[in-house]
């Protein structure tokens, strides 16, 4: 089981109320300062994939950020980038990385639309390591416009089949057959998963969104084994629903606040995430992560390359620097992930800098200024 869903909510929540620090049990307030400043002062290495388009920015702004708040955290980074066709050596040697060290966090790495023989690089990775669950948190930010108010979800998408299986040939001349995978066992996996999520987080609903009404084995064998994984939960209290995916995108968009925790397929993730980051003020406020089994890679929550703003110094760093807030505290690192988490919503409240998507004019690099002053 993994770290981050073996211990209380606040390791997986990056909410915008301070969050207490986990205390170590002893018999007395000295031994407990003397465990917890002995876990903050261990140093941790980190991967660290900054990915194309506006990457390199974030993640300039993340080890600004880092090095401000003294975070025991050293960087292995691997410029790996996805407009090159075959990039296997570095490919490699950031695998190699991840399963050293465990954790990352990486922007989202470039893939050509219609190029055959490009493989996803973002999509290779979480096969690799079977990083199977993806988590988007779409939450209002105070201070941030936004076209709803009281949004507080969590998109859970399996992240290792479905269409993003990439088993697709062309049988004919103009025929080409996608194959979507879905396995009873990856599907029973994501489904605890969200279950589990929910639990830790005080989350009361988890709804599966499919499409079982067409497809009646794919979606229909996803669905069915939601609603037998959520009989193993069902003295927890937590309600289980499910909703077609294209009534769910409505419902999204129409009354987002009857969501809690939403568990589906890969692409369904895929859109809807997007959908629900358009709700809060768009995808530079979106934290995110990816669980497996042995690894956790931590991203922002829509994966967007942002390729026209790249290099020009405008991009929001916040849904980045709040995804390495939640690997902090994957790391135990609390103290500090609260003083940036805290820092962050300060900053974005106060109106004291604002990138433009938020309504403001501040570049990537003041508004990174603005937060380090606010720790």
């Amino acid at each position: 089981m993994l770290r981050t869903l073996s211990v209380p909510s606040r390791h997986i929540s990056t909410g915008v109320k301070a969050l207490a620090t986990r205390s170590v049990a002893g018999s007395s307030a000295a031994l407990s300062t003397a465990a917890s400043e002995k876990k903050n002062n261990t140093r941790h290495s980190v991967t660290l994939v900054p990915g194309d388009g506006v990457g390199k920015e974030l993640s300039e702004s993340v080890q600004a950020v880092f090095a401000a708040v003294k975070a025991p955290v050293d960087w292995e980074q691997f410029d790996l980038t996805g407009h090159v066709s075959s990039n296997d050596a570095l490919m490699k040697d950031t695998l190699a990385s991840l399963r050293r060290n465990k954790v990352g966090l990486k922007g989202t790495l470039y893939t050509p639309v219609s190029k055959m023989g490009h493989a996803s690089f973002n999509v290779s990775m979480r096969k690799d390591l079977d990083i199977y669950a993806s988590i988007s948190l779409i939450k209002n930010i105070p201070g941030v416009p936004a076209r709803f108010n009281d949004v507080d979800l969590a998109i859970i998408r399996e992240n290792t089949e479905g269409e993003y299986s990439g088993l697709e040939h062309q049988s004919h001349p103009g025929v080409v057959e996608s194959l979507k995978i879905v396995t009873r066992a990856k599907t029973e996996r994501i489904a605890r998963f969200a279950f589990d999520f929910a639990l830790r987080n005080n989350r009361k609903r988890v709804t599966c969104i499919h499409k079982a009404n067409i497809m009646k084995l794919g979606d229909g064998l996803f669905l069915k084994t939601c609603q037998d994984i959520s009989e193993e939960y069902k003295s927890s209290g937590i309600e289980f629903t499910n909703m077609i995916v294209d009534n769910a995108s409505m419902q999204l968009v129409s009354r987002p606040q009857q969501f809690d925790v939403m568990v589906m397929p890969n692409l369904y993730g895929s859109i809807l995430s997007n959908v629900g980051a358009g709700l809060v003020g768009g995808p530079g406020i979106i934290a995110g992560a990816n669980f497996g089994r042995e690894y956790a890679v931590f991203e922002p929550g829509c994966r967007h390359v942002g390729a026209d703003i790249g290099g020009s110094n405008v991009a929001n760093p916040t849904a980045m620097i709040l995804s390495s807030v939640m690997l902090l505290r994957h790391l135990g690192l609390d103290e500090h992930a609260n003083r940036i988490s805290n820092a962050v919503y300060r900053t974005i409240q106060s109106g004291t800098a604002k990138t433009r998507d938020m309504g403001g004019k501040s570049s990537t690099s003041e508004f990174t200024k603005a937060i380090i002053s606010a720790l």
